[in-house]
């Protein structure tokens, strides 16, 4: 079983990737999924150090509240959304039907009615989960630009460099569709960050369900923003983004590295005991196809930023 702890070293060390803002050709196929909420985590950790001690403060009400507590603050949570459209070309502007289709994958995907849920092997059946959690389209803003791509450093979300600023971010999930570049699909804030920059930026071709071909297949489901809200919830990289790492859920197999495609199952970890690894949960790197499940050591991870004195209290209320 996973100790689930993090010591403030810990957590900086944890976070340590190498960040890329180039613009680059937005026809550009990406080859493997790319997420860079950790790679955002390391710069935001190296511009603001209190975040690092608030960050570690989290994970230690996070802890206490998985052990204590077994429900959300008021039963089932359902989050408002508000898109942010930046579009350069016809194709970046979504329709709003698109936008719909994500809303309804968040929807399906964080309350175990997606239709691949009972794709789960019998050896994680113990463990899948219905998170419980809600989402309900809010509003949608759309703004031309003439910016081929924004890269990760944030600007998407300021009026002042080219974006728009977030609507209510306390109380509203903020959701940017973009060009990003660089072969990302799309990043997260991780709780305790910055309201002004709070939210998930998801690519425009990965955003909601697309068509079999072209430039969004395989990754042509919404399950980039399944992913990336994970992480907005406080989930980490099935992996612990270091070999054989931790992701602070006690359910999950250990990993040895991120899983891409649709593996064989049954995958095995070269970790100790070398687990069946659960290629098939959000928080892997798998194609869209080729994830489909939370487990219950995640839900009450997402659970616990809700709660009282949790980092997203504010979302739980009426």
């Amino acid at each position: 079983m996973k100790k689930i702890c993090l010591s403030l070293t810990a957590l900086l060390v944890l976070f340590s990737c190498q960040n890329d803002d180039k613009n680059t050709n937005s026809e550009e196929r990406v080859a493997k999924r790319g997420c860079a909420s950790y790679e955002v985590l390391e710069r935001q950790l190296s511009e603001n150090p209190e975040l690092a001690l608030k960050m570690n403060q989290i994970e230690a009400f996070t802890e206490k509240a998985m052990l204590t507590q077994n429900r959300l603050v008021n039963g089932k949570i359902e989050i408002p959304v508000v898109v942010n459209v930046l579009y350069r070309t016809s194709a970046e502007n979504i329709s709003n039907a698109q936008i719909q289709s994500q809303i309804d994958v968040l929807n399906a995907d964080f309350n175990a009615q997606n239709s691949d849920f009972n794709q789960v092997p019998s050896i994680f059946s113990g463990v899948k989960a219905n998170v419980g959690i809600s989402f309900v389209l809010d509003q949608v803003n759309r703004k031309s630009t003439t910016k081929t791509s924004w890269g990760t450093r944030d600007a998407m979300k300021s009026t002042k460099k080219g974006g728009l600023n977030p609507t209510s971010p306390t109380t509203k999930l903020n959701l940017w569709v973009c060009t990003i570049g660089g072969g990302i699909l799309g990043y997260a804030q991780f709780p305790g960050g910055s309201s002004a920059t709070d939210g998930v930026v998801v690519d425009s071709r990965y955003f909601g369900v697309t068509n079999n071909s072209g430039s969004s297949y395989p990754y042509n489901l919404g399950r980039t923003a399944t992913h990336e809200v994970g992480h907005w919830m406080n989930l980490r990289h099935i992996w612990g983004d270091t070999t054989c790492g931790n992701d602070q859920v006690a359910d999950t197999p250990l990993h040895n590295t991120a899983n891409y495609g649709v593996p064989t199952y049954p995958h095995y970890s070269t970790c100790s005991g070398n687990p069946v690894e659960m290629t098939m949960n959000y928080m892997d790197y798998t194609d869209d196809r080729g994830m489909y499940m939370f487990t219950n050591g995640q839900k009450a991870r997402m659970d616990a930023i809700f709660l009282s004195g949790g980092p997203r209290f504010s979302f739980a209320q009426p």
